[in-house]
């Protein structure tokens, strides 16, 4: 029997997202293996976090978040990340000692690696994981103009840093083949390990509960199921829906579902582009929040808009859709493809990224070239008409199987089980030399947060004199107000003495 891990994961911030949903999966799968599994993050709130981090499933302890805020005036987020990743340990390691009374085996690091040196150095017989979802430094908004060139230098401490921590770690694994690419690429130093894939997974317990249901009776649907950003490229699933020939298109509707939140300025300016594109060809479209009763989506509509879909609701979507479509260009990987497999839809993706990994062509669906909107018209036009029903019914089977067999919790859940034996013991394997020691780059980063926060706290300073300078002045002005206005009412009063 294989022995018993504990095994203490670190993540930045346990919301709810791609990377918080791998998280809790993965956890949940190792702790179903039979290890001691514990979560530490900086932030966690019960009412924006998964089930499973606050109903007690899971060991989710909430440290390190009372010295440093998330950002300073909604900036400087990397730095602030850092920090509080820094503190954190040092809180559960140095001050409360909470890290030794679960004796580790293993550390879990995902998303940010900042304080893998740390741990290395505090804890030299654990070993660490890092899972890499994506270079934080590729996934940083770059600006235009003079903003990119403050950007670039303010970010080149910081992207030194990711690559020489992400290297300290004993193991690395990636979300696909496609990442594992770029990482190497982004990190040289990375070019000669050896990244492992695991895979995010989907839930496959309900798999046979999932069946086909029409929500809109008589209508074809092609489904789509993005966030609302532009770098998702949905507008590629209006333009290939909108040549499609006129009997086609009209029996048929284009559902496009995602994440929107209207606070957040590119959601609402990709929807507003969406329904502008849709305009332009002419093409009638709806838009709502929520769907009570499909059957007031008018008949003439061809497009339809749905924000931020609940999972019940993108679950029916699945259920009624004939074709999945998903357009985002090297995407890192790509958990609606697998989605829309487990319930038997075919899907039509981009033949770049992480699709690449997920859809075989031909048998559980179709990749085609982003830049040549009629390849993907004429999947769509193929799956409409159904010239052969019994092929489409045969790559929705074929897409259940291959989700069941390579991306449920338990593969995941195993393969993270084998990336961990690898790294149970740091002493197997020497360590290539650091160029630079490490206590040298301890010195470094304390020197460069050390800066940062001055130059953060110079900011602040000058920002502040000028509020106040700006509120002197304008008492200034009023005290001058003031006085001009007495000098007026002693004037006037003189004046009518005078008079009497």
């Amino acid at each position: 029997m294989a022995q018993k891990k504990s095994i203490v994961f670190f993540h930045p911030d346990l919301g709810i997202g791609g990377a918080e949903r791998l998280v809790i999966d993965a956890a949940v799968g190792l702790q179903a293996r039979g290890h001691k599994v514990t979560i530490f993050t900086s932030h966690c709130d019960p009412g924006h976090c998964f089930e499973e981090a606050r109903d007690g499933t899971l060991d989710v302890r909430v440290r390190g978040n009372s010295l440093v805020p998330s950002s300073i005036f909604g900036r400087f987020a990397i730095l602030c990340a850092i920090l509080r990743q820094l503190h954190l340990v040092c809180i559960v390691a140095l001050w409360n000692y909470e890290l030794d009374h679960l004796r580790p085996t293993h550390f879990f690091v995902d998303q940010l690696s900042a304080a893998v040196p740390l741990l290395r150095f505090l804890y030299t017989d654990v070993g660490i994981l890092f899972y890499c979802h994506f270079p934080d430094q590729l996934l940083a908004q770059k600006g235009e103009g003079a903003i990119a060139v403050l950007k670039k230098g303010y970010r080149v401490p910081f992207n030194a840093i990711e690559s020489w921590s992400t290297a300290s770690s004993h193991g690395i694994v990636v979300n696909s083949k496609f990442t594992g690419g770029v990482v190497k690429r982004v990190f040289p130093r990375l070019a000669k390990r050896d990244l492992k894939v695991v895979y995010p997974c989907v839930d496959t317990s309900t798999a046979n509960q999932l069946q086909k249901k029409s929500m809109w009776s008589g209508r074809k649907v092609i489904l789509s199921i993005n966030r609302f950003e532009k770098k998702k490229d949905v507008a590629l699933a209006v333009k290939a829906f909108a040549s499609l020939d006129a009997p086609i298109r009209k029996s048929a509707l284009l559902v496009i579902a995602g994440g929107y939140d209207p606070r957040v300025q590119e959601n609402v300016n990709t929807h507003q582009e969406l329904q502008q594109l849709a305009d332009s060809f002419k093409l009638s479209h709806e838009t709502h929040k929520s769907l009570p009763d499909p059957s007031a989506i008018s008949e003439n509509t061809s497009v339809l808009c749905l924000l931020s879909v609940p999972d019940t609701l993108k679950q029916s979507l699945l259920a009624s859709a004939d074709l999945l479509v998903y357009t985002p260009q090297n995407e890192h990987f790509g958990i609606v493809p697998l989605e829309a497999m487990l319930a038997q839809v075919p899907v039509l993706a981009a033949n770049e990224g992480g699709p690449l990994e997920t859809v075989v062509e031909g048998e559980t669906g179709w990749l085609r070239d982003v830049r040549k909107p009629e390849e993907w018209a004429a999947v769509m036009s193929r799956v409409l008409s159904h010239p052969n029903p019994a092929e489409l019914r045969k790559m929705g089977e074929n897409g259940r199987k291959r989700v069941q067999g390579e991306f449920s919790k338990e593969q995941m859940a195993l393969r993270l089980d084998q990336s961990l034996d690898q790294v149970s013991d740091p002493h197997k394997k020497p360590q290539e030399p650091p160029t630079i020691p490490s206590w040298l780059w301890m010195v470094i980063i304390v020197a460069i947060v050390a800066i940062s926060l001055s130059l953060g706290a110079t900011w602040l300073l000058f920002f502040l004199l000028n509020q106040s300078k700006a509120m002197q002045d304008s008492i200034q002005q009023h005290n001058a107000a003031q006085t001009i206005t007495e000098q007026v009412i002693a004037v006037t009063t003189q004046i009518v003495k005078n008079e009497l």
